[in-house]
């Protein structure tokens, strides 16, 4: 990875299908529980438009719709991206 861009999170997924349980003894089924969100960047290179998809671990902080990250790529094949954040 050797170019840097912005990005922009198009979307935030959460991941209802896998449950994280933070409490030792839980009243009810959600109680204590946190899930993992997949988001989704856009970014230009060259004036090409690009996706990326990133899983956000359960508990972690997760970006809003319309905010911006940063997303390092490589020169030669843009699409090969990691977002930074």
């Amino acid at each position: 990875m050797d170019k840097q861009t912005t990005g922009t999170v198009i979307a935030v997924t959460k991941q209802w299908w896998m449950k994280v349980n933070r409490k030792p003894v839980r009243m009810h089924a959600l109680d204590g529980a946190v899930f993992p969100y997949i988001i989704k960047i856009e970014y230009t290179v060259d004036g090409k438009a690009y996706t990326k998809r990133k899983w956000i671990n359960a508990g972690a902080p997760v970006p809003k719709v319309g905010s911006d990250v940063q997303v390092m790529y490589h020169s030669d094949k843009p699409s090969k991206a990691k977002i930074l954040w």
